[in-house]
């Protein structure tokens, strides 16, 4: 079967490609694809040099195809990626591909040449996205690696420090003559160390948006104006605080102890900044369904690499050993946990501003009246202890069974449930560590409270994420106990939870 000459023609226009026919370099057929991406006429086109086309670059290819494509065997093709030029003279990239083609009237090429523009710019937004990726990989890795070493710089200094006058304790104390007052001076020492690292542990939970939030609707106005005292007393005589609370404040929802612990922090950044003295703003407002919090001081500010590393974890400008980097690094973990955001401008010279911005919450409720203290003692009631850590597990029967409870205890999940299950009696608490090896906290609860629904339970942890749900907030229903506690912490916990 011969194919005519008008479907000839009309496969050659629907051809989504630029294509050409050449008799030598003469060009002596193109379809409307060829007037489209090059800006000619296609009647204009024929009887000219192909030159016209092409660019110093592509001219050096076809000199050399010229060669190759006389010798050629009809129906071979050849590919090359090269550029070409409009009409107008700008050049763009192609794709051509040339075969021969022996037809009645002699020997043609067929060139079909494909505009590359859009598949380069993919290709090169492809590599500037991997780019892009992999600087992120090597930042994200530098910083964790700079997490990791400060980490491990502080809490080295507190070990140290608490293994010694640990050692210094045991020495006095089996001495022919003990010295009680240097043992506990010694011992005094021991917890001030072991404070710090709660402290830390704390610091690295809020950045990394790990610890425990109890949010509820506040009145900021009012919570910052019941820490104007401490504020200004980690501030000193030389700076002044300015409290400007805004007029008519939606509430927001938001853990008063982490309003208290940003302030806190945010204070001493300022007080560094103004050994001098000077003044600290804090100021609120409302924007629409968001609430505004300012903290400003007069300080001597930050050049623009700095404030670009602020939030950074272990960033500091201050000299080695007087800071820990943690402190707007806390207050970024903080703000984002709640649902919010936060912002540092600063210049040399004209102090810095931190603003808090977050959306506005449910009314403020009704205040309740004030609860008299807890209280600690136990009435013989029996608490099922489940805690890996040996040491720590002891440490809480210790002080519970001084309190008056009974005490079970169990160093894994499946061992607490075999435990359960040969006691006769009432078990009333289960106090769970959250993270445990073999069973999480969760699911021995679970199982527990199957067999046992008047079990009441009581979590325990520094890291509570499998007990918690989105935004940090605690699942419905479940209590918490934070570690390190005190014997004071414990103690209230328990009472608390077994009173209802």
């Amino acid at each position: 079967m011969e194919w005519s000459a008008e479907l000839s023609r009309g496969l050659l226009q629907a051809a989504p490609d630029a294509i050409l026919v050449l008799d030598g370099m003469r060009i002596v057929l193109a379809n409307d694809r060829v007037a489209q991406m090059y800006g000619w006429d296609s009647a204009d086109l024929v009887g000219q040099s192909v030159d016209v086309l092409l660019t110093d670059e592509s001219r050096a290819l076809v000199a050399g195809r010229r060669e190759l494509i006389g010798s050629a065997r009809p129906g071979s093709i050849s590919t090359v990626v090269t550029s070409a030029r409009r009409r107008d003279g700008t050049e763009f990239p192609v794709e051509s591909s040339a075969t021969v083609v022996e037809a009645p009237q002699g020997r043609f090429t067929v060139a079909v040449v494909r505009d590359i523009s859009e598949r380069l710019r993919s290709e090169e937004e492809k590599d500037r996205l991997r780019a892009e990726a992999h600087a992120h990989r090597s930042q994200r890795l530098e910083s964790l690696g700079q997490l990791a070493g400060g980490i491990a710089h502080d809490f080295n200094n507190m070990l140290g420090v608490i293994l010694n006058y640990a050692n210094f304790v045991i020495e006095e104390a089996e001495g022919s003559e003990p010295d009680l007052a240097a043992i506990a001076a010694d011992a005094r020492q021991v917890v001030r160390a072991g404070t710090r690292g709660t402290d830390l542990t704390q610091q690295l939970l809020a950045f990394a948006r790990r610890d425990v939030a109890r949010p509820q609707p506040l009145d900021l106005n009012a919570v910052i104006g019941g820490l104007e005292e401490t504020l200004r007393a980690s501030l000193g005589d030389q700076i002044t605080l300015l409290y400007r609370p805004g007029p008519d404040l939606p509430s927001v929802t938001w853990d008063a102890g982490q309003v208290e612990r940003l302030l806190v922090s945010l204070a001493a950044n300022a007080r560094d900044a103004m050994p001098n003295g000077g003044n600290l703003v804090i100021d609120t407002g409302s924007l629409g369904d968001r609430v505004r919090l300012r903290v400003s001081d007069s300080g001597r500010g930050m050049p623009p690499d700095v404030v670009d590393r602020a939030f950074d974890p272990f960033f500091t400008t201050k000299p080695k050993g007087e800071a820990t980097g943690l402190g707007l690094a806390t207050v970024y973990g903080i703000v984002t946990q709640a649902g919010g955001e936060v912002s540092l401008t600063s210049e040399p010279g004209l102090g810095t501003t931190v603003t808090v911005v977050l959306p506005a919450g449910e009314p403020v409720p009704a205040q309740a009246a004030e609860e008299t203290p807890a209280a600690t003692r136990g009435h013989g009631e029996t608490v099922l202890v489940a805690e890996d850590e040996d040491a720590l597990r002891d440490v809480a029967g210790r002080i519970l069974t001084g309190a008056g409870y009974q005490v079970l205890a169990a160093d894994c999940g499946q061992k607490a449930l075999e435990v359960a299950a040969r006691h006769g009696g009432e078990i009333d608490l289960l106090l769970s560590d959250v993270v445990m090896p073999g069973m999480l906290g969760k699911e021995l609860a679970e199982r527990l409270t199957d067999v046992r629904p008047a079990t009441r339970v009581l979590y325990m942890s520094g890291y509570a994420q499998p007990v918690l749900a989105s935004q940090g907030n605690l699942d419905p229903g479940v209590v918490l106990l934070e570690k390190p506690f005190s014997a004071k912490d414990l103690l209230t916990a328990v009472r608390k939870r077994l009173d209802g």
